[in-house]
Protein backbone atom coordinates (compact mmCIF):
# COMPACT_ATOMS: atom_id res chain seq x y z
CA UNK A 1 0.00 0.00 0.00
CA UNK A 2 2.82 2.12 0.57
CA UNK A 3 4.28 1.52 -2.50
CA UNK A 4 1.45 2.42 -4.56
CA UNK A 5 0.63 5.66 -2.41
CA UNK A 6 4.09 7.12 -3.52
CA UNK A 7 3.34 6.35 -6.88
CA UNK A 8 0.27 8.20 -6.48
CA UNK A 9 1.49 11.30 -5.03
CA UNK A 10 4.20 11.53 -7.63
CA UNK A 11 1.99 11.33 -10.45
CA UNK A 12 -0.26 13.77 -8.43
CA UNK A 13 2.90 15.92 -8.75
CA UNK A 14 3.68 15.09 -12.51
CA UNK A 15 -0.05 15.85 -13.61
CA UNK A 16 -2.06 18.16 -10.46
CA UNK A 17 -4.64 18.77 -13.07
CA UNK A 18 -5.80 14.96 -13.44
CA UNK A 19 -8.31 14.85 -10.42
CA UNK A 20 -8.85 11.43 -10.66
CA UNK A 21 -5.01 10.85 -8.85
CA UNK A 22 -6.36 12.64 -5.97
CA UNK A 23 -9.56 10.63 -5.93
CA UNK A 24 -7.29 7.00 -6.00
CA UNK A 25 -5.00 8.91 -3.40
CA UNK A 26 -8.21 9.76 -0.95
CA UNK A 27 -9.27 5.86 -1.69
CA UNK A 28 -5.68 4.69 -0.57
CA UNK A 29 -5.74 6.52 2.97
CA UNK A 30 -10.00 5.80 3.08
CA UNK A 31 -8.99 2.04 3.04
CA UNK A 32 -6.56 2.18 5.25
CA UNK A 33 -8.30 4.23 8.62
CA UNK A 34 -6.40 7.75 7.82
CA UNK A 35 -9.50 9.92 7.30
CA UNK A 36 -8.01 12.52 8.47
CA UNK A 37 -5.28 12.25 5.71
CA UNK A 38 -8.48 11.52 3.20
CA UNK A 39 -10.15 14.63 3.62
CA UNK A 40 -8.15 17.11 1.84
CA UNK A 41 -7.76 14.44 -1.23
CA UNK A 42 -11.30 14.11 -1.48
CA UNK A 43 -12.18 17.54 -1.12
CA UNK A 44 -9.94 18.75 -3.45
CA UNK A 45 -11.51 16.13 -6.26
CA UNK A 46 -14.85 16.90 -5.81
CA UNK A 47 -14.54 20.76 -6.05
CA UNK A 48 -13.15 20.03 -9.85
CA UNK A 49 -15.96 16.77 -9.72
CA UNK A 50 -18.65 18.40 -7.93
CA UNK A 51 -21.36 15.53 -9.19
CA UNK A 52 -19.32 12.27 -7.89
CA UNK A 53 -21.55 10.62 -5.39
CA UNK A 54 -18.52 7.64 -4.32
CA UNK A 55 -16.35 11.02 -3.71
CA UNK A 56 -19.14 12.95 -1.76
CA UNK A 57 -20.55 10.09 0.25
CA UNK A 58 -16.66 8.90 1.06
CA UNK A 59 -16.28 12.24 2.36
CA UNK A 60 -19.12 12.41 4.52
CA UNK A 61 -18.28 8.82 6.07
CA UNK A 62 -14.70 10.50 6.82
CA UNK A 63 -15.84 13.63 8.14
CA UNK A 64 -18.44 11.31 10.84
CA UNK A 65 -15.36 8.81 11.51
CA UNK A 66 -13.82 12.12 12.82
CA UNK A 67 -16.76 13.46 14.75
CA UNK A 68 -17.29 16.63 11.97
CA UNK A 69 -20.90 16.05 12.34
CA UNK A 70 -21.85 18.96 10.18
CA UNK A 71 -19.51 18.28 7.51
CA UNK A 72 -20.60 14.95 7.46
CA UNK A 73 -24.36 15.88 7.18
CA UNK A 74 -23.39 18.82 4.41
CA UNK A 75 -21.82 15.72 2.24
CA UNK A 76 -24.41 13.35 2.78
CA UNK A 77 -27.89 15.13 2.52
CA UNK A 78 -27.58 16.12 -0.95
CA UNK A 79 -27.37 12.14 -2.18
CA UNK A 80 -30.62 12.01 -0.68
CA UNK A 81 -32.74 11.28 -4.03
CA UNK A 82 -29.87 9.46 -5.35
CA UNK A 83 -29.45 6.67 -1.55
CA UNK A 84 -32.33 6.79 0.14
CA UNK A 85 -33.28 3.99 -0.28
CA UNK A 86 -29.73 2.20 0.57
CA UNK A 87 -30.31 0.89 4.55
CA UNK A 88 -26.79 1.76 5.17
CA UNK A 89 -26.63 5.23 3.94
CA UNK A 90 -30.11 6.22 6.04
CA UNK A 91 -27.77 4.84 8.78
CA UNK A 92 -25.11 7.19 8.30
CA UNK A 93 -27.11 10.21 7.31
CA UNK A 94 -28.97 9.11 10.71
CA UNK A 95 -26.01 8.96 13.29
CA UNK A 96 -24.27 12.20 11.35
CA UNK A 97 -27.55 14.42 12.02
CA UNK A 98 -27.62 13.08 15.67
CA UNK A 99 -23.61 14.58 15.95
CA UNK A 100 -25.03 17.85 14.68
CA UNK A 101 -28.04 18.00 16.22
CA UNK A 102 -30.07 18.14 13.72
CA UNK A 103 -33.21 16.72 14.68
CA UNK A 104 -35.86 17.09 11.87
CA UNK A 105 -33.25 15.32 9.53
CA UNK A 106 -32.18 12.67 11.84
CA UNK A 107 -36.30 12.30 12.74
CA UNK A 108 -36.47 12.04 8.25
CA UNK A 109 -33.92 9.58 7.90
CA UNK A 110 -34.79 7.11 10.79
CA UNK A 111 -38.60 6.81 9.61
CA UNK A 112 -37.16 6.47 6.24
CA UNK A 113 -34.61 3.33 7.71
CA UNK A 114 -37.90 1.97 9.43
CA UNK A 115 -40.30 2.45 6.52
CA UNK A 116 -38.13 0.52 4.67
CA UNK A 117 -35.83 -2.46 6.85
CA UNK A 118 -38.34 -5.11 7.02
CA UNK A 119 -37.50 -7.76 9.60
CA UNK A 120 -33.35 -8.41 8.66
CA UNK A 121 -30.97 -9.25 11.07
CA UNK A 122 -29.30 -5.96 9.12
CA UNK A 123 -31.77 -3.50 9.79
CA UNK A 124 -32.07 -4.49 13.70
CA UNK A 125 -28.45 -4.13 13.30
CA UNK A 126 -28.50 -0.80 12.57
CA UNK A 127 -31.62 -0.15 14.56
CA UNK A 128 -29.38 -0.92 17.20
CA UNK A 129 -26.71 0.99 16.28
CA UNK A 130 -29.00 4.15 15.72
CA UNK A 131 -30.26 3.95 19.25
CA UNK A 132 -26.59 3.55 20.73
CA UNK A 133 -25.76 6.53 19.21
CA UNK A 134 -29.17 8.41 20.87
CA UNK A 135 -27.99 7.14 23.81
CA UNK A 136 -30.76 5.39 24.07
CA UNK A 137 -29.48 1.83 25.54
CA UNK A 138 -32.25 -0.48 26.70
CA UNK A 139 -34.11 -0.13 23.09
CA UNK A 140 -30.63 -0.72 21.48
CA UNK A 141 -30.66 -4.13 23.37
CA UNK A 142 -34.04 -4.54 22.16
CA UNK A 143 -33.17 -4.17 18.33
CA UNK A 144 -29.47 -5.81 18.46
CA UNK A 145 -31.30 -8.76 20.84
CA UNK A 146 -33.62 -9.28 17.69
CA UNK A 147 -30.82 -9.07 15.45
CA UNK A 148 -29.00 -11.67 17.22
CA UNK A 149 -31.90 -14.19 17.51
CA UNK A 150 -32.25 -13.59 13.93
CA UNK A 151 -28.79 -14.53 12.77
CA UNK A 152 -26.50 -15.25 16.20
CA UNK A 153 -23.49 -15.05 14.00
CA UNK A 154 -24.22 -11.59 12.58
CA UNK A 155 -20.91 -9.64 12.67
CA UNK A 156 -20.66 -6.76 14.81
CA UNK A 157 -23.63 -7.38 16.79
CA UNK A 158 -22.32 -8.90 19.87
CA UNK A 159 -19.60 -6.21 19.39
CA UNK A 160 -23.00 -3.11 20.10
CA UNK A 161 -24.51 -5.53 22.49
CA UNK A 162 -21.44 -5.59 24.55
CA UNK A 163 -21.00 -1.75 24.76
CA UNK A 164 -24.93 -0.96 25.10
CA UNK A 165 -24.77 -3.60 28.60
CA UNK A 166 -21.12 -1.93 29.96
CA UNK A 167 -23.40 1.43 29.37
CA UNK A 168 -25.97 -0.36 31.75
CA UNK A 169 -23.52 -1.88 33.84
CA UNK A 170 -24.02 -5.09 33.26
CA UNK A 171 -20.23 -6.21 33.03
CA UNK A 172 -20.59 -9.81 33.19
CA UNK A 173 -22.86 -9.92 30.14
CA UNK A 174 -21.07 -7.07 28.51
CA UNK A 175 -17.64 -9.26 28.70
CA UNK A 176 -19.46 -12.56 27.39
CA UNK A 177 -20.77 -10.47 24.14
CA UNK A 178 -17.28 -9.18 23.62
CA UNK A 179 -16.10 -12.69 23.56
CA UNK A 180 -18.29 -13.96 21.43
CA UNK A 181 -17.94 -11.44 18.74
CA UNK A 182 -14.09 -12.06 18.81
CA UNK A 183 -15.58 -16.27 17.93
CA UNK A 184 -16.90 -15.03 14.79
CA UNK A 185 -14.69 -12.14 13.84
CA UNK A 186 -10.88 -12.98 15.39
CA UNK A 187 -9.47 -10.67 13.26
CA UNK A 188 -11.23 -7.19 14.04
CA UNK A 189 -9.05 -5.04 16.20
CA UNK A 190 -12.23 -2.89 17.76
CA UNK A 191 -13.74 -5.31 19.76
CA UNK A 192 -10.01 -6.42 21.70
CA UNK A 193 -9.83 -2.51 21.86
CA UNK A 194 -13.24 -2.39 23.75
CA UNK A 195 -12.59 -5.83 26.17
CA UNK A 196 -8.96 -4.05 26.57
CA UNK A 197 -10.99 -1.19 27.96
CA UNK A 198 -13.37 -2.58 30.11
CA UNK A 199 -10.84 -4.45 32.13
CA UNK A 200 -9.38 -0.96 32.83
CA UNK A 201 -12.29 0.07 34.12
CA UNK A 202 -12.38 -3.54 36.44
CA UNK A 203 -9.02 -2.82 37.42
CA UNK A 204 -7.49 -5.74 35.90
CA UNK A 205 -4.69 -4.18 34.20
CA UNK A 206 -3.01 -7.32 33.37
CA UNK A 207 -5.87 -8.49 31.14
CA UNK A 208 -6.51 -4.71 29.53
CA UNK A 209 -2.57 -4.92 28.23
CA UNK A 210 -3.28 -8.25 26.71
CA UNK A 211 -6.11 -7.49 24.54
CA UNK A 212 -5.01 -3.73 23.97
CA UNK A 213 -1.93 -5.53 22.34
CA UNK A 214 -4.26 -7.67 20.64
CA UNK A 215 -5.99 -5.10 18.92
CA UNK A 216 -2.70 -3.72 18.15
CA UNK A 217 -1.41 -6.66 16.64
CA UNK A 218 -4.13 -6.31 13.95
CA UNK A 219 -3.90 -2.80 13.33
CA UNK A 220 -1.27 -0.17 14.35
CA UNK A 221 -3.41 2.75 14.23
CA UNK A 222 -5.62 1.63 17.22
CA UNK A 223 -5.34 4.72 19.41
CA UNK A 224 -7.32 3.74 22.39
CA UNK A 225 -5.30 0.87 23.02
CA UNK A 226 -2.03 2.62 22.50
CA UNK A 227 -3.70 5.15 25.00
CA UNK A 228 -4.98 2.76 27.18
CA UNK A 229 -1.26 1.14 27.52
CA UNK A 230 0.16 4.22 27.69
CA UNK A 231 -2.03 5.31 31.17
CA UNK A 232 -0.99 1.28 32.36
CA UNK A 233 3.02 1.75 32.07
CA UNK A 234 2.27 5.63 33.47
CA UNK A 235 0.83 3.67 36.74
CA UNK A 236 3.44 0.93 37.27
CA UNK A 237 6.13 3.80 36.78
CA UNK A 238 7.57 2.69 33.28
CA UNK A 239 7.76 6.66 31.84
CA UNK A 240 9.58 6.22 28.85
CA UNK A 241 7.71 3.15 27.48
CA UNK A 242 4.35 5.29 28.29
CA UNK A 243 5.46 8.19 26.57
CA UNK A 244 6.44 6.37 23.71
CA UNK A 245 2.50 4.94 23.56
CA UNK A 246 1.12 8.47 23.83
CA UNK A 247 3.37 9.99 21.28
CA UNK A 248 2.17 7.06 19.00
CA UNK A 249 -1.45 7.62 20.00
CA UNK A 250 -0.91 11.59 19.53
CA UNK A 251 0.21 10.23 15.81
CA UNK A 252 -2.93 9.37 15.29
CA UNK A 253 -5.10 11.51 17.50
CA UNK A 254 -3.14 14.76 17.12
CA UNK A 255 -6.27 16.52 18.49
CA UNK A 256 -7.22 14.62 21.23
CA UNK A 257 -7.36 16.45 24.48
CA UNK A 258 -7.39 13.70 26.77
CA UNK A 259 -4.15 12.42 25.14
CA UNK A 260 -2.15 15.78 25.55
CA UNK A 261 -3.21 15.82 28.93
CA UNK A 262 -1.61 12.25 29.63
CA UNK A 263 1.40 13.28 27.95
CA UNK A 264 1.92 16.35 30.71
CA UNK A 265 1.24 14.02 33.19
CA UNK A 266 4.13 11.07 31.75
CA UNK A 267 6.05 14.08 31.17
CA UNK A 268 5.79 15.43 34.75
CA UNK A 269 6.63 12.29 36.00
CA UNK A 270 9.60 12.45 34.14
CA UNK A 271 10.71 15.41 35.83
CA UNK A 272 10.40 17.64 32.43
CA UNK A 273 8.46 20.09 33.61
CA UNK A 274 7.86 22.84 31.09
CA UNK A 275 6.82 20.35 28.69
CA UNK A 276 4.32 18.95 30.78
CA UNK A 277 3.19 22.13 31.73
CA UNK A 278 3.25 23.09 27.40
CA UNK A 279 0.89 19.70 27.11
CA UNK A 280 -1.40 20.12 29.81
CA UNK A 281 -1.91 23.98 28.21
CA UNK A 282 -2.78 22.31 25.48
CA UNK A 283 -5.10 20.40 27.08
CA UNK A 284 -6.59 22.81 28.71
CA UNK A 285 -7.42 25.33 25.42
CA UNK A 286 -8.58 22.36 24.12
CA UNK A 287 -11.05 21.74 26.84
CA UNK A 288 -12.57 25.21 27.14
CA UNK A 289 -12.91 24.92 23.20
CA UNK A 290 -15.10 21.88 23.48
CA UNK A 291 -17.87 21.17 25.67
CA UNK A 292 -17.28 17.64 25.95
CA UNK A 293 -13.82 15.74 26.15
CA UNK A 294 -12.58 12.86 23.80
CA UNK A 295 -11.24 10.12 25.78
CA UNK A 296 -10.03 7.35 23.32
CA UNK A 297 -10.06 4.56 26.22
CA UNK A 298 -13.25 5.18 26.86
CA UNK A 299 -16.66 3.54 26.52
CA UNK A 300 -18.91 6.17 27.73
CA UNK A 301 -21.58 7.81 25.96
CA UNK A 302 -19.83 8.44 21.85
CA UNK A 303 -17.69 5.74 22.24
CA UNK A 304 -19.54 3.80 19.27
CA UNK A 305 -16.86 2.00 16.57
CA UNK A 306 -18.06 1.80 13.65
CA UNK A 307 -16.51 -1.60 11.48
CA UNK A 308 -19.92 -2.55 9.48
CA UNK A 309 -19.69 1.22 8.41
CA UNK A 310 -16.46 1.63 6.78
CA UNK A 311 -16.95 -1.08 3.45
CA UNK A 312 -15.96 1.48 0.84
CA UNK A 313 -19.30 2.83 -0.85
CA UNK A 314 -19.94 2.34 -4.80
Amino acid sequence: MDHALKLLEKAARLAPKVSGIRLNIGLVYYREGDYEAAIPRLSSFLRDQPDSQQARYLLGLCDLFTQRYEGAVSQLEPLWPQKSNDLMYLFVLTTAANGAGQKELEEKALRRLIALGGDSAEFHLLMGKAYLYRQESEQAIAELERAANLNPELPFVHLNLGIAYTRLQENDRAEAEFRKDIQIEPDLPDTYELLGEFYMRAGNESEAEKYFQEALRRSGKMSGSLFGIAKIDLHQGKYAQALESIDAALHLTPENQNAHALRGRILMKMGRRAEAEKELTIAGQMNKASDKAQEPESLGENRVPHPEVTQEPQ
